[in-house]
């Protein structure tokens, strides 16, 4: 979706945006399914993401102090477009992510399937960003 940008910008640029990507499309799965090994269903779905959120939080912390260091403070345009993201899709995709997991987690071609579903989140990512944030079609 993306290929006409890649011409204008660097290899180095393009790796900062598809390594965090790839690291997460594993992470993303391993935690959840860790914790569901972990908690044996002692947590339900709500529990099991603040779990999560406040394992990673260190994570976050160093990182919004790195940037904060490099780059300043973020401008009010991309602070509202961070928390659009956070409510979409790291509040409501992540419970409805976590809760399908739970129902099919005793039937591992069901987990699969489940978990394959979130490859298409790009596609939704990009039908909101063109709905509610203008851009246009890509070519």
């Amino acid at each position: 979706m993306q290929l006409e940008q890649a011409g204008r910008i660097s290899l180095h640029q393009i790796a900062l945006g598809v390594l965090p990507v790839l690291v997460a499309t594993f992470a993303y799965p391993l935690g959840n399914r860790k914790m569901m090994e972990i908690c044996e269903g002692r947590l339900d779905t709500f529990q099991r993401v603040l779990g999560m959120t406040l394992a990673s939080l260190p994570f976050w912390f160093i990182l919004s102090l790195y940037c904060l260091y490099t780059s300043g403070p973020p401008a009010e345009t991309q602070i509202i477009q961070s928390d659009i993201v956070a409510i979409f899709s790291g509040v409501i995709a992540t419970v409805l992510f976590f809760k399908a997991t739970d129902l099919v987690r005793g039937d591992m071609a069901k987990l699969l399937l489940v978990e394959a579903t979130q490859s298409l989140e790009v596609l939704f990512a990009l039908f909101g960003e063109m709905v509610f944030l203008s851009i246009p079609i890509p070519r």
